[in-house]
């Protein structure tokens, strides 16, 4: 695994239907990129060191607007269908 600041550092959900986890990679204290990271977590803005487990993965800052830019556009086409259906 490597990283580099302003990647994210997005751990699994523990189960069906729990959430994942990201936090924003601040500090990468290895110069090759490895591991451990310094992660903040935007749910509580908590800030912790991290050695990264083999349930998380790296993404770069472009990957993770793309991801929440793709749930956003499936959030609204739910709502449109709801609205539609509502409506109908």
């Amino acid at each position: 695994m490597h990283a580099q600041r302003g990647d994210w550092l997005v751990i699994k959900g523990p189960a069906v239907g729990k959430p994942d986890q990201r936090g924003l990679i601040i500090e990468v204290r290895n110069p090759d990129g490895t591991p451990p990271y310094v992660v903040r977590w935007p749910q509580d803005d908590h800030v912790s060191t991290v050695f990264p487990g083999p349930d998380a993965v790296v993404v770069t800052e472009a990957e993770q607007n793309a991801a929440d830019e793709a749930e956003r556009a499936r959030l609204a086409a739910v709502r449109e269908a709801i609205a539609v259906r509502h409506w109908s």
